[in-house]
């Protein structure tokens, strides 16, 4: 299945929707657990299983997710979870997961299920470019059809329960993955992230939390959960991510007036070496994308287009490279195999 998967680019990665420029994708997630049993941390094995029995039920009583597909935990090598990462199906948290965890991933892959992660289940939604009202929905309408059949741990002052107090009240985490090369060229990108700190939200790496950032590309997140409506955790993050976009096409201006040449040598060259390299490694290739996809907003590179980026992006990743191959290679070989694929991808 992953091998299959790995041959069309992610829902998240298609180029399309509001700002897909700058931001690649809009997440929202949810954190429930079902009533009277405990957290998967203090559940013992008979109890993952049956938390995982009334989740599989639930989804065959969905119209919309009975249409996916079921992948047990157990039965997935390293390959395999490190692929679900990549994709941003699955947190860094589910790769460590025992038995009776498990992932559904629905039929268009803009929604998945995990059971028994740090909560007895995990509800999210993808989509390309700015778009939280549309995850939100998607979101939204997933959790009402398994509420009908599953009862929530849920306390009339604190809200949803959840294996992490910070996760309380909606159990709402919504995100976005934004391109931020301007703002890090300009040294005004540390200023940037401590403004959206006062403001509630908290910056993290391409994979999220406990991730490095990688290629200018920055996870944008809502921090608390309790006390907030979730219409006012999408419309909030929706709002800064707009005036995170101004910040960022203002750093991108100046960045042209005053520097013109400079900037647009590290766009050339950063093309020049993806077409003709004959090794490269996953996070050199995705920084140079970081100044192709610059190039492109900025109007200085015509012949790559943001969805052929987005999927070199999505292909050059280690667990990516090994599938679409159908190998597990060492690292040197991923190297030039990586860079192969660049250059017949780039038309070199």
């Amino acid at each position: 299945m992953f091998e299959e998967m790995a041959k069309r680019p992610a829902v998240w990665l298609c180029g399309e929707g509001a700002e897909s420029q700058v931001v690649l994708s809009s997440r929202v997630r949810l954190a429930r657990n079902i009533a009277n049993l405990p957290f998967p941390s203090r559940a013992d094995a008979e109890n993952r299983e049956k938390i995982l029995s009334f989740v599989k039920t639930a989804v065959q009583k969905s119209a919309n997710l009975r249409k996916g597909r079921f992948v047990d935990c157990a039965q997935m090598d390293d390959l395999d979870r490190a692929f679900m990462v990549e994709r941003h199906l699955v947190s860094l948290e589910f790769t460590r997961c025992r038995d009776f965890s498990a992932l559904l991933i629905g039929e268009e892959e803009n929604l998945s299920l995990m059971v028994n992660e740090e909560d007895h289940l995990r509800i999210q939604a993808l989509a390309s470019g700015l778009e939280m009202n549309k995850t939100f929905q998607m979101a939204d309408q997933a959790d009402d059809e398994l509420s009908r059949s599953l009862e929530y741990a849920f306390d009339p002052t604190f809200g949803f329960l959840t294996a992490c107090p910070t996760n309380t009240g909606t159990g709402m985490r919504a995100s976005v993955l934004i391109h931020l090369p301007g703002l890090t060229l300009t040294g005004e990108i540390e200023k940037v992230i401590s403004q959206i700190s006062k403001l509630g939200l908290v910056v993290r790496g391409f994979y999220g939390e406990g991730s490095d950032v990688w290629g200018n590309l920055f996870q944008v997140s809502n921090q608390t959960t309790l006390g907030r409506s979730e219409e006012d955790i999408v419309e909030s993050l929706e709002r800064v991510t707009r005036q995170i976009i101004e910040y960022e096409e203002n750093a991108r201006r100046r960045l042209f007036k005053e520097a013109k040449d400079q900037i647009e040598d590290k766009i050339w060259r950063a093309y020049g070496i993806l077409k003709h390299a004959r090794t490269l490694t996953s996070e050199e290739v995705l920084n140079m994308l970081s100044a192709i996809r610059l190039g492109i907003g900025m109007g200085v590179l015509k012949m790559v287009s943001l969805p052929q980026v987005n999927e070199i992006l999505a292909l050059t990743q280690p667990a990516h490279l090994q599938k679409y191959f159908k190998r597990r290679m060492e690292p040197g070989e991923r190297d030039r195999v990586r860079a192969d694929l660049v250059r017949a991808k780039m038309g070199g």
